[in-house]
């Protein structure tokens, strides 16, 4: 049985979980709440899947963070504590988020609770029941000729580049969103779009949902707004890579993997 954890996370929008500093900091538990229940503003319940909870909290707006404790990006609990770890701060976050933005029944105006026995919240007068919500994305890995498509997002470091992503809009199917994406950002058509896999990547709330296609047309350029480079790559010019949490790392670890069995069979 997993321990339970007590996530307290920053004021900023970024949600890093604040952790007891260390040489290799270390998740708060349950049992350190009253350590830090003057800095906290808001908390609430994490149901998880072993009859078990966390709790999640948020430290108070301004105030300063406990000098026994240091900030931590989620990215990165995957490589300190492990996937589940990681995966449960995402949880805790959204639900973080969920009680936020739904203080009041939407229907009635009454002050909504912790539904018992779901991840959501629940009006205790009318019953309207609120779910975290989701923004499916598609996330796309696009070969050429033993190449593999890649973006430098303005948004990324210096230097970093990814496989082409973006949200699914209203009326459309996946694989329409992986063409239009891949057509805006690039100038690039694809054929054969296959499912690769999918993950939940709550920053803030996103599913992100994997494929692989093929180059059909077109020359790649950038579409200078949300993307401000675009390449081709080989395996022996890889830029700087998304973090290996992500299912960016995976798709392009994938390509990799193939495009070395292929070299090896030639």
């Amino acid at each position: 049985m997993a321990d339970r954890s007590l996530f307290l996370f920053d004021a900023s929008g970024e949600g890093r979980v604040l952790m007891v500093s260390g040489d290799l900091p270390k998740l708060l538990s349950r049992d350190d709440w009253p350590m830090y229940a003057d800095v906290i503003s808001l908390s609430g319940r994490v149901l998880r899947g072993d009859g078990e909870s966390d709790i999640w909290a948020r430290l108070t707006p301004g105030a300063p963070i406990p000098e026994s404790l240091v900030a931590v990006e989620r990215r990165v609990l995957a490589d300190l504590l492990g996937a589940d770890v990681f995966t449960r701060s995402g949880i805790a976050y959204q639900m973080m988020n969920l009680t936020v933005k739904n203080k009041f029944c939407g229907v009635c105006g009454t002050e909504m609770r912790d539904h018992e026995r779901e991840r959501a919240r629940e009006c205790p007068k009318c019953r309207n029941i609120v779910y975290p919500s989701l923004s499916p994305a598609i996330i796309v890995a696009v070969e050429k000729d033993g190449m593999l498509l890649m973006g430098h997002n303005v948004n990324f470091p210096k230097g970093r580049y990814s496989v082409l992503a973006g949200f699914v809009e209203p009326g459309e199917t996946l694989e329409q969103a992986v063409e239009r994406e891949v057509y805006e950002e690039s100038g690039v058509r694809v054929k054969n779009i296959r499912y690769f896999e999918s993950q939940p990547w709550p920053f803030p709330s996103s599913m992100m949902i994997g494929f692989q296609a093929d180059w059909e047309s077109g020359d790649a350029q950038p579409d200078g707004e949300e993307i401000a480079d675009v390449m081709w790559v080989t395996p022996d010019s890889l830029p700087d890579l998304p973090h290996s949490v992500s299912i960016s790392w995976r798709l392009i670890n994938d390509w990799l993997r193939r495009q070395a069995t292929r070299a090896a069979v030639d």
